[in-house]
């Protein structure tokens, strides 16, 4: 009996040691305690989509057994807002591996247009700010300066516009100001605002150069091609416009001006491209003082003494400006500011007719009337656009269509001066995006 007792208490000892040995593991396998304490944790975000991990480092490819750390995190720069403020320095790009990195903007790779617009003018303005992004190639920033009440209508427009449209543009805001002589008086000289335009290099003082346009513009072909303008400037011309007539006999300033303008027939400044640093730099010659004087102190004084001589207001004065500085003025040709005139009368712009037009200005309202129905057709045709789709199937195919329509009109008898101009950037724009991703057979 003692010997069978003996043996149970032999085999539960032997049983318990199985368990202790295969349930509580061997004492020697056991990593030191500082291991255990070395257990890596990682930081947590509300935004984990801010972040990205960096790559794994070359040491903790070659250590294994040494501890690594927690990986490095790196912050993604929050996509900036470009209203309000100076062009932004960064924008987001995708690298060759698909990660967003930062590449900086620099100044000659963005080009400035400016715009007052008061009134019943956003759609209008917006229409034409439409038609700069369709074809230009460079990011634009646009200098939109308007009535505080329409601030939240231009920010409601931009927000409708795709993300691949919005990309492709800064804006800033501003309200209209007049840093010399009475704001009422400037603000109702000639059309609501219009003289906004006279102190634009007053108010943009970190802008070297930019393109003013009216409301009633639209681009029919890229505004880098106008923008390469500002390098043909020779070392005294400071800004570009061209004539407001070709034929003197039939030109306004020729026949009815009662105070000094520019050459023979004048210019329009509907389009006016302008270095704003020269302008900021230069006294001008005029007939007050013999000394010259500054843009922004010439303004006011030149105002008060033709104010009772002027029609086109702003325009007028501008003329008489470069009547006494004709150095400073380069001029374009007239398709790059092609107004009913240029076609009412017969047709009279023969750059248009050659090379077709370039920049269509829609002055005296015919964008909104049935009186010149060759400029409607265009401004319909790029208003009822939708961004992203196809410019043949959804913009030209149905503007030709429609200008068969108007062939019977003065302006609308010769279409290709409309038309020449956009179908030729469409189909750059074509061969950029497709033709030149196909190689052909002996290049594979």
């Amino acid at each position: 009996m003692r010997i069978h007792s003996k043996i149970v208490a032999i085999a539960v000892c032997f049983g318990v040691f199985l368990l202790l040995y295969f349930f509580g593991g061997n004492a020697a396998d056991e990593p030191p305690l500082k291991e255990v304490a070395k257990e890596k944790h990682f930081p947590s975000f509300n935004h984990v989509a801010d972040f990205a991990p960096a790559k794994e480092s070359k040491q903790s490819k070659q250590n294994p057994e040494e501890p690594q750390k927690p990986p490095r995190l790196i912050r993604k720069e929050p996509k900036l807002s470009s209203r309000g403020g100076n062009v932004i320095a960064k924008t987001r790009q995708k690298s060759e591996v698909g990660h967003p990195v930062s590449k900086v903007i620099r100044a000659e790779d963005v080009m400035h247009l400016a715009v007052v617009a008061c009134g019943n003018r956003v759609d209008e303005t917006l229409n034409m700010l439409k038609s700069a992004l369709l074809f230009s190639i460079k990011k634009i920033k646009f200098h939109i300066f308007a009535e505080e009440d329409l601030a939240e209508q231009f920010e409601k427009g931009f927000s409708v516009w795709p993300q691949t449209v919005s990309s492709r543009f800064l804006y800033s805001i501003y309200p209209i100001t007049f840093s010399v002589g009475n704001a009422d008086e400037w603000k109702k000289l000639f059309k609501p605002c219009a003289a906004q335009r006279l102190f634009l290099p007053v108010i943009l003082k970190d802008v070297d150069s930019l393109l003013y346009v009216d409301t009633d513009v639209l681009f029919l072909r890229p505004m880098d091609d106008i923008w390469k303008f500002l390098k043909a400037f020779n070392s005294t011309q400071l800004a570009a416009m061209a004539p407001e007539h070709e034929i003197p006999k039939i030109g306004w300033y020729s026949r009815f001006a009662r105070h000094p303008f520019y050459g023979v027939t004048g210019v329009n400044s509907g389009v006016m491209l302008m270095n704003l640093t020269r302008i900021r730099s230069t006294l001008f010659r005029n007939s007050m003082i013999a000394s010259g004087l500054s843009w922004e102190n010439l303004l006011h004084p030149l105002y008060q003494k033709y104010k009772n001589h002027i029609t086109w207001g702003d325009q007028d004065l501008l003329n008489i400006i470069f009547h006494y500085n004709p150095e400073c003025l380069y001029i374009f040709p007239c398709q790059w500011n092609y107004r009913p005139d240029h076609c009412m009368y017969g047709s009279n712009c023969k750059a248009g007719e050659e090379e077709g037009v370039s920049i269509l200005h829609g002055n005296r309202g015919v964008y909104h009337d049935d009186k010149q129905p060759a400029f409607r057709v265009v401004y319909d045709a790029i208003h009822e656009y939708p961004f992203e789709e196809n410019m043949f199937q959804s913009l030209f195919y149905p503007l030709q269509t429609k200008f068969l329509d108007t062939v019977n009109t003065l302006c609308g008898r010769i279409p290709q001066v409309f038309l020449k101009q956009i179908e030729k950037t469409m189909r750059a724009v074509y061969e950029k995006k497709v033709v030149r991703h196909v190689r052909l057979p002996h290049e594979k």
